[in-house]
């Protein structure tokens, strides 16, 4: 290590390790400095249960939102795999368990689905239409997420060209997404079905004024302009590694197990004073790119931050090993294939309406919408061979309405009550409780971990447990001065956000770290920067 360098990248999470890769490429010295003692922050696969070769995706999940492009540029050894199942949702209905199932690979078994659940084939068809709205705006919007921001009415007259692509504006960029989901869809189930995609992470309901719903909604409807979400071969860590390999064949330098003590974001040359190991550092560089929030970096600056209410986390996170998949009511199915894709709990869209409420109130609520991803039946080379032979899966758990304040005066006791009120969740739509299904450790603990909003900015200093790190934005600059901007800049010169705090940012997605990337070969082109 040296003292001078072009870059010093500030989080060796995924968008940090993109950000370096590209300038590393392009001869550009780069420093990456990691607080943790691993690469890849939220993008990581840890043995959760030490007792089991097994490598969870502790902290994200599935990646729909990482652009092609960075993967051919990168040269990324990455391997993104379908799922059959789409999504699977258990309901009752006459005194009968049965179940919604959404196939990737078959429209005659979703249509079929729909029509056992709502008695005509009529929904099936409003759903289509109103999934077409996504699909436009996602063939609009996707190559501009790798651009400088275009102005909003520059944006919208891109919509103005059939009756199409106006209502694709007018359902998503416009009105309440509840206005949409109600206008096309009459079944409670399948309106909730489509609000998860908006509430997934961030706390709002349907009619929300700020839009925070339509906001998320098209991060998770616009990837790649299908929106499928993929199981990254090898876990989240292989995502990781890949890009760790690309930076470091880039020449990139990092150091984990980083203590930052203080920032110098002023004058000709921006500096960061560390601690490694007990040694105390200091290294200096013309950019400084931060791929933390807002929270983080006014803490280091010893300023204040004043947070939007929007930027609060919603979120509750439960990890699992089981040794065998639980069998279900709804017997029409198989395990394997209700679990394979999304699993849908309490999702209703009037029950979402109760929960979110409830949690408004400051309580936990009755019932807790959730979904549960099991990872292992897409790719089970997170297991050791042996786990694989004797039928062991991973499974995740992804709860919505949890709210920091929730668990912010007793964490431990929240965060235990929630955990027990999620399971049971899960439970009702189970033949057999899920606990006898789970492995046990060597203490006789059950291998099951909670996350709540506390734990998770404990451990990755995410506002709130905001997975996003603040309010997810529009794909479209929303002030004058952000046009034509890479939405990284800050107030403070060459210093970039390269992370999902900058615009265009939130999710697995590697958009903000080559949009930072970019926006340091700009400068180096143009005199004055």
């Amino acid at each position: 290590m040296t003292t001078q360098y072009d870059v010093i990248v500030l989080g060796a999470g995924h968008n940090g390790l993109v950000a370096a890769s590209y300038l590393g490429r392009a001869g550009i010295s780069v420093l990456l400095l990691e607080k943790n003692n691993y690469i890849g922050g939220a993008t990581t696969s840890q043995k959760v249960f030490p007792d089991y070769d097994a490598h969870l995706s502790r902290y994200s999940y599935l990646v729909s939102l990482f652009p092609e492009k960075i993967i051919r540029d990168l040269g990324l050894n990455l391997e993104l795999r379908r799922r059959t199942t789409g999504s699977f949702t258990p309901y009752v209905r006459d005194g009968k368990h049965d179940g919604l199932l959404l196939s990737n690979g078959s429209e005659k078994v979703s249509r079929e689905s729909v029509r056992r659940l709502t008695g005509s084939e009529g929904e099936f068809d409003q759903m289509q239409r109103f999934y077409a709205l996504a699909r436009v705006f996602a063939e609009k919007v996707w190559d501009t997420m790798l651009e400088p921001l275009p102005e909003k009415g520059e944006f919208q007259r891109r919509f103005d060209v059939d009756d199409g692509s106006r209502e694709a504006w007018r359902s998503l960029a416009e009105e309440p997404l509840g206005c949409a989901i109600e206008r096309y869809l009459q079944d409670d189930l399948l309106r909730g079905l489509v609000l998860t995609d908006g509430k997934i992470g961030v706390f709002t309901h349907p009619h929300d004024p700020t839009l925070l719903q339509n906001r998320c909604f098209l991060y998770h409807l616009i990837g790649n302009k299908t929106g499928e979400w993929k199981v990254p071969v090898g876990g989240m860590g292989r995502v990781a590694r890949a890009l760790e390999e690309a930076a470091r064949g880039g020449g990139a330098e990092m150091l984990t197990g980083v203590h930052l003590q203080s920032l110098a974001v002023t004058g000709r040359k921006r500096s960061v004073e560390f601690e490694v190991d007990g040694k105390t550092h200091g290294v200096e560089a013309r950019f400084l790119l931060v791929n933390f929030g807002r929270n983080v970096l006014a803490k280091l600056l010893d300023e204040s931050h004043q947070a939007d209410p929007s930027d609060e986390g919603s979120v509750f996170k439960i990890n699992m090993l089981l040794r065998r998949l639980p069998k279900l009511k709804a017997m029409r199915y198989p395990a394997p294939e209700a679990f394979c894709g999304t699993f849908h709990i309490d999702e209703g869209y009037e029950q979402m309406s109760l929960s979110y409420e409830q949690a408004s109130q400051g309580r936990l609520p009755d019932k807790l919408p959730s979904e549960v991803y099991c990872h292992t039946l897409t790719d089970d080379s997170i297991l050791s061979p042996g786990l694989r032979a004797q039928g062991f899966q991973t499974m995740t758990l992804f709860g919505l309405d949890t709210p920091w304040p929730l668990f912010a005066e007793n964490n431990d006791a929240m965060r235990h009550k929630a955990e027990k009120r999620f399971v049971e969740g899960l439970n009702a739509w189970l033949a057999e409780p899920l606990e006898g299904c789970l492995a046990v450790a060597r203490d006789g603990s059950f291998c099951i971990e909670s996350k709540s909003p506390v734990d998770i900015e404990d451990a990755l200093g995410l506002y709130h447990g905001n997975i996003f790190q603040n309010a997810l934005t529009f794909p479209f600059a929303e002030s004058k001065d952000q046009v034509g901007t890479w939405g990284v800049e800050t107030e403070w010169d060459n210093v970039f956000f390269c992370g999902s705090t900058a615009q265009r940012g939130g999710a697995v997605s590697g958009i903000p770290g080559h949009n930072a990337a970019m926006k340091v070969l700009e400068c180096l082109g143009h005199a004055g920067c």
